[in-house]
Protein backbone atom coordinates (compact mmCIF):
# COMPACT_ATOMS: atom_id res chain seq x y z
CA UNK A 1 0.00 0.00 0.00
CA UNK A 2 1.15 3.39 -0.93
CA UNK A 3 2.20 6.06 1.82
CA UNK A 4 -0.51 7.90 0.73
CA UNK A 5 -3.17 5.46 1.62
CA UNK A 6 -1.68 4.00 4.33
CA UNK A 7 -2.30 7.79 5.69
CA UNK A 8 -5.96 7.93 4.37
CA UNK A 9 -6.71 4.67 6.24
CA UNK A 10 -5.65 5.60 9.46
CA UNK A 11 -7.47 8.93 8.99
CA UNK A 12 -10.67 7.17 8.50
CA UNK A 13 -9.51 4.91 11.79
CA UNK A 14 -11.32 5.20 15.00
CA UNK A 15 -9.38 6.80 17.86
CA UNK A 16 -9.34 3.67 19.72
CA UNK A 17 -10.22 0.28 18.52
CA UNK A 18 -9.58 -2.91 21.06
CA UNK A 19 -9.91 -6.47 20.07
CA UNK A 20 -9.76 -9.10 22.75
CA UNK A 21 -7.19 -7.42 25.44
CA UNK A 22 -6.25 -9.03 28.11
CA UNK A 23 -3.74 -8.56 30.88
CA UNK A 24 -2.77 -10.23 33.70
CA UNK A 25 -0.70 -9.62 36.78
CA UNK A 26 0.96 -11.54 39.29
CA UNK A 27 -0.02 -11.08 42.87
CA UNK A 28 2.27 -11.84 45.98
CA UNK A 29 1.45 -13.95 48.46
CA UNK A 30 -0.52 -14.22 51.99
CA UNK A 31 3.31 -14.13 53.39
CA UNK A 32 4.14 -11.00 51.64
CA UNK A 33 7.00 -13.04 49.99
CA UNK A 34 7.84 -12.00 45.63
CA UNK A 35 5.73 -14.82 43.11
CA UNK A 36 7.80 -17.53 42.48
CA UNK A 37 9.73 -17.46 46.42
CA UNK A 38 8.97 -20.34 48.23
CA UNK A 39 5.79 -20.25 51.12
CA UNK A 40 5.20 -22.16 54.15
CA UNK A 41 5.32 -25.86 53.30
CA UNK A 42 7.82 -25.36 49.88
CA UNK A 43 4.35 -23.98 48.38
CA UNK A 44 5.05 -20.67 46.02
CA UNK A 45 3.47 -18.04 46.79
CA UNK A 46 1.95 -17.03 43.09
CA UNK A 47 -1.33 -15.96 42.02
CA UNK A 48 -2.57 -14.32 38.66
CA UNK A 49 -5.15 -11.52 38.33
CA UNK A 50 -7.07 -11.38 35.35
CA UNK A 51 -7.13 -6.61 35.12
CA UNK A 52 -8.36 -6.54 31.84
CA UNK A 53 -10.16 -9.72 30.17
CA UNK A 54 -10.75 -9.90 26.58
CA UNK A 55 -12.35 -6.48 26.40
CA UNK A 56 -13.29 -5.16 22.41
CA UNK A 57 -14.93 -2.01 21.93
CA UNK A 58 -14.56 0.78 19.37
CA UNK A 59 -14.33 4.94 20.24
CA UNK A 60 -15.07 6.87 16.93
CA UNK A 61 -13.36 10.25 16.55
CA UNK A 62 -14.28 13.29 18.25
CA UNK A 63 -15.93 11.10 21.38
CA UNK A 64 -15.91 11.52 24.88
CA UNK A 65 -16.34 7.92 26.13
CA UNK A 66 -16.75 7.30 30.09
CA UNK A 67 -15.54 4.03 32.25
CA UNK A 68 -17.31 3.29 35.43
CA UNK A 69 -16.09 1.01 37.65
CA UNK A 70 -15.31 0.00 40.98
CA UNK A 71 -11.55 -0.04 43.00
CA UNK A 72 -9.41 -2.71 40.76
CA UNK A 73 -11.99 -3.25 37.71
CA UNK A 74 -9.49 -3.12 35.22
CA UNK A 75 -10.01 1.04 34.80
CA UNK A 76 -6.59 2.15 35.30
CA UNK A 77 -5.02 -0.79 33.45
CA UNK A 78 -6.76 -0.21 30.43
CA UNK A 79 -5.51 3.33 30.26
CA UNK A 80 -1.93 2.86 30.83
CA UNK A 81 -2.27 -0.17 27.91
CA UNK A 82 -3.63 2.73 25.52
CA UNK A 83 -0.50 4.92 26.73
CA UNK A 84 1.96 2.44 26.10
CA UNK A 85 3.13 2.01 29.98
CA UNK A 86 2.17 -1.85 29.70
CA UNK A 87 1.83 -4.25 27.05
CA UNK A 88 -1.68 -6.49 26.24
CA UNK A 89 -0.75 -9.97 27.32
CA UNK A 90 -3.18 -11.21 24.25
CA UNK A 91 -5.36 -9.32 21.85
CA UNK A 92 -4.97 -5.59 19.58
CA UNK A 93 -5.16 -2.15 20.37
CA UNK A 94 -5.05 0.32 17.77
CA UNK A 95 -5.00 4.11 17.97
CA UNK A 96 -5.81 5.81 15.00
CA UNK A 97 -4.77 2.92 13.01
CA UNK A 98 -1.54 2.37 14.27
CA UNK A 99 -0.83 -0.62 16.70
CA UNK A 100 0.70 0.22 20.23
CA UNK A 101 3.19 -2.43 20.30
CA UNK A 102 4.18 -2.34 16.95
CA UNK A 103 3.86 1.67 16.44
CA UNK A 104 4.32 2.67 20.59
CA UNK A 105 5.85 5.78 19.15
CA UNK A 106 4.05 6.90 16.72
CA UNK A 107 0.87 6.28 19.07
CA UNK A 108 2.67 8.41 21.74
CA UNK A 109 2.51 11.66 19.59
CA UNK A 110 -0.95 11.83 19.22
CA UNK A 111 -1.75 10.86 22.97
CA UNK A 112 -1.48 12.62 26.45
CA UNK A 113 -2.81 11.44 29.67
CA UNK A 114 -3.93 12.85 33.13
CA UNK A 115 -4.24 10.80 35.95
CA UNK A 116 -4.85 10.82 39.81
CA UNK A 117 -0.89 10.41 40.16
CA UNK A 118 0.27 13.05 38.17
CA UNK A 119 3.90 13.90 39.06
CA UNK A 120 5.89 17.50 39.19
CA UNK A 121 9.06 18.84 39.44
CA UNK A 122 7.89 19.73 43.48
CA UNK A 123 10.08 22.85 43.93
CA UNK A 124 9.41 24.46 40.33
CA UNK A 125 6.73 26.55 39.88
CA UNK A 126 3.82 25.60 37.64
CA UNK A 127 4.89 27.93 34.77
CA UNK A 128 8.28 26.42 34.91
CA UNK A 129 7.21 22.79 34.84
CA UNK A 130 4.67 23.70 31.83
CA UNK A 131 7.43 25.35 30.23
CA UNK A 132 10.04 22.23 30.76
CA UNK A 133 7.13 20.58 28.87
CA UNK A 134 6.69 22.83 26.23
CA UNK A 135 10.36 22.35 25.02
CA UNK A 136 9.68 18.89 24.72
CA UNK A 137 6.45 19.91 22.36
CA UNK A 138 8.75 22.34 20.72
CA UNK A 139 6.55 25.28 21.73
CA UNK A 140 8.31 28.37 21.68
CA UNK A 141 8.44 30.12 25.17
CA UNK A 142 6.38 33.17 24.39
CA UNK A 143 3.47 30.92 23.34
CA UNK A 144 3.77 28.55 25.62
CA UNK A 145 2.86 31.20 28.63
CA UNK A 146 0.05 32.46 26.87
CA UNK A 147 -1.52 29.15 26.42
CA UNK A 148 -0.24 28.07 29.70
CA UNK A 149 -2.01 30.93 30.90
CA UNK A 150 -5.46 30.64 28.98
CA UNK A 151 -5.78 27.10 29.74
CA UNK A 152 -4.86 27.42 33.84
CA UNK A 153 -7.08 30.61 33.89
CA UNK A 154 -10.47 28.69 32.24
CA UNK A 155 -10.06 26.42 35.58
CA UNK A 156 -9.56 29.05 37.66
CA UNK A 157 -5.95 29.24 38.40
CA UNK A 158 -4.88 33.03 39.04
CA UNK A 159 -1.45 33.72 37.21
CA UNK A 160 -0.38 34.52 40.85
CA UNK A 161 -0.48 31.01 41.25
CA UNK A 162 1.69 30.19 38.51
CA UNK A 163 4.84 31.57 39.87
CA UNK A 164 4.60 29.09 43.20
CA UNK A 165 6.17 26.63 43.78
CA UNK A 166 3.90 22.88 43.09
CA UNK A 167 4.82 21.85 46.45
CA UNK A 168 3.04 25.10 48.25
CA UNK A 169 -0.37 24.58 46.18
CA UNK A 170 -2.99 22.24 47.11
CA UNK A 171 -4.19 18.52 46.01
CA UNK A 172 -6.95 20.69 43.76
CA UNK A 173 -4.09 22.77 42.26
CA UNK A 174 -1.82 20.66 41.48
CA UNK A 175 -4.42 18.52 39.29
CA UNK A 176 -5.31 21.45 37.43
CA UNK A 177 -1.27 21.82 36.59
CA UNK A 178 -1.52 18.73 35.68
CA UNK A 179 -4.53 18.77 33.27
CA UNK A 180 -2.87 21.90 31.95
CA UNK A 181 0.09 20.10 31.29
CA UNK A 182 -2.35 17.53 29.26
CA UNK A 183 -4.11 19.70 27.79
CA UNK A 184 -0.96 21.91 26.60
CA UNK A 185 -0.61 20.18 22.99
CA UNK A 186 -4.32 19.78 22.22
CA UNK A 187 -3.81 15.91 21.84
CA UNK A 188 -5.67 13.98 19.17
CA UNK A 189 -6.79 10.96 22.07
CA UNK A 190 -7.36 12.77 25.63
CA UNK A 191 -6.83 9.78 28.50
CA UNK A 192 -8.02 10.93 31.50
CA UNK A 193 -7.93 8.61 34.63
CA UNK A 194 -10.26 10.29 37.41
CA UNK A 195 -8.95 13.66 36.56
CA UNK A 196 -10.91 15.88 39.01
CA UNK A 197 -10.32 13.63 42.37
CA UNK A 198 -9.81 15.43 44.89
CA UNK A 199 -11.55 18.86 43.20
CA UNK A 200 -14.11 20.86 44.30
CA UNK A 201 -17.08 21.19 43.03
CA UNK A 202 -16.43 24.35 40.98
CA UNK A 203 -13.01 23.26 39.99
CA UNK A 204 -14.97 19.88 38.69
CA UNK A 205 -16.94 21.88 36.72
CA UNK A 206 -14.26 24.26 35.30
CA UNK A 207 -12.07 21.27 34.30
CA UNK A 208 -15.23 19.55 32.85
CA UNK A 209 -16.23 22.34 30.77
CA UNK A 210 -12.38 22.89 29.92
CA UNK A 211 -12.60 19.42 28.05
CA UNK A 212 -15.69 19.79 26.39
CA UNK A 213 -13.65 23.30 24.94
CA UNK A 214 -11.25 21.14 23.89
CA UNK A 215 -12.83 18.63 21.98
CA UNK A 216 -14.88 21.50 20.34
CA UNK A 217 -12.07 23.09 18.83
CA UNK A 218 -9.71 19.99 18.31
CA UNK A 219 -11.88 17.42 17.54
CA UNK A 220 -10.33 15.97 20.51
CA UNK A 221 -11.07 11.97 21.02
CA UNK A 222 -11.27 12.22 25.18
CA UNK A 223 -11.55 8.56 27.35
CA UNK A 224 -12.07 9.14 30.90
CA UNK A 225 -12.38 7.19 33.60
CA UNK A 226 -14.27 7.93 37.13
CA UNK A 227 -15.84 7.33 40.48
CA UNK A 228 -18.00 11.03 40.00
CA UNK A 229 -21.38 9.84 37.77
CA UNK A 230 -22.40 13.54 37.61
CA UNK A 231 -19.57 14.05 36.03
CA UNK A 232 -19.81 11.13 33.44
CA UNK A 233 -23.63 11.75 33.05
CA UNK A 234 -23.09 15.73 32.06
CA UNK A 235 -19.66 15.29 29.52
CA UNK A 236 -19.49 11.83 27.95
CA UNK A 237 -21.38 10.82 24.96
CA UNK A 238 -21.22 7.03 25.64
CA UNK A 239 -20.35 4.79 29.05
CA UNK A 240 -19.40 1.61 29.79
CA UNK A 241 -19.47 0.39 33.27
CA UNK A 242 -16.36 -2.19 33.83
CA UNK A 243 -16.45 -5.06 36.91
CA UNK A 244 -13.36 -7.61 36.46
CA UNK A 245 -11.96 -6.54 33.39
CA UNK A 246 -14.99 -7.03 31.42
CA UNK A 247 -17.87 -4.40 30.08
CA UNK A 248 -21.38 -5.65 31.68
CA UNK A 249 -22.90 -2.98 29.58
CA UNK A 250 -21.91 0.26 27.09
CA UNK A 251 -23.62 2.55 25.26
CA UNK A 252 -25.49 6.15 26.13
CA UNK A 253 -27.17 6.80 28.98
CA UNK A 254 -30.64 6.07 26.96
CA UNK A 255 -28.99 3.15 25.92
CA UNK A 256 -27.81 2.06 29.57
CA UNK A 257 -31.67 3.21 31.12
CA UNK A 258 -33.20 0.96 28.51
CA UNK A 259 -31.16 -1.84 29.48
CA UNK A 260 -32.34 -1.34 33.44
CA UNK A 261 -36.06 -1.00 31.84
CA UNK A 262 -35.90 2.83 33.42
CA UNK A 263 -36.70 5.53 31.78
CA UNK A 264 -36.12 8.81 34.33
CA UNK A 265 -32.87 6.88 36.14
CA UNK A 266 -30.05 8.47 36.81
CA UNK A 267 -26.47 7.08 35.79
CA UNK A 268 -25.89 6.59 39.61
CA UNK A 269 -29.28 4.63 39.65
CA UNK A 270 -28.18 2.39 37.04
CA UNK A 271 -25.20 1.99 38.33
CA UNK A 272 -26.15 0.71 41.48
CA UNK A 273 -28.63 -1.32 39.88
CA UNK A 274 -26.47 -2.69 37.62
CA UNK A 275 -23.71 -3.72 40.95
CA UNK A 276 -26.29 -5.39 42.72
CA UNK A 277 -27.77 -7.85 39.78
CA UNK A 278 -25.48 -8.06 37.18
CA UNK A 279 -21.77 -7.86 38.82
CA UNK A 280 -23.13 -10.59 41.09
CA UNK A 281 -23.99 -13.13 37.74
CA UNK A 282 -20.57 -12.07 36.00
CA UNK A 283 -19.00 -13.06 39.76
CA UNK A 284 -20.59 -16.46 39.49
CA UNK A 285 -19.84 -16.95 36.17
CA UNK A 286 -16.06 -16.95 36.84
Amino acid sequence: MEESEAVKDRQRAPAVMCRGVTKYFEERGGDGRAPGWPGLFGRRARRRITAVDRLSFTIPKGEIFGILGPNGSGKSTLIRMLSTLILPDAGEIEVFGRDVVADSLAVRRTINRVSVDAAFFKKLSAWENLSYAARLYGVPRGEARERTASILEEMGFSREKMEQPVEALSRGMQQKVAIARALFTSPALLLMDEPTTGLDPVSKRQVQDHTLRVRERHDTTVLLTTHDMDEAERICDRIAIIHRGRFIVEGTLADLRGHVGRDGASLEDIFIELTGKELVELDEEK
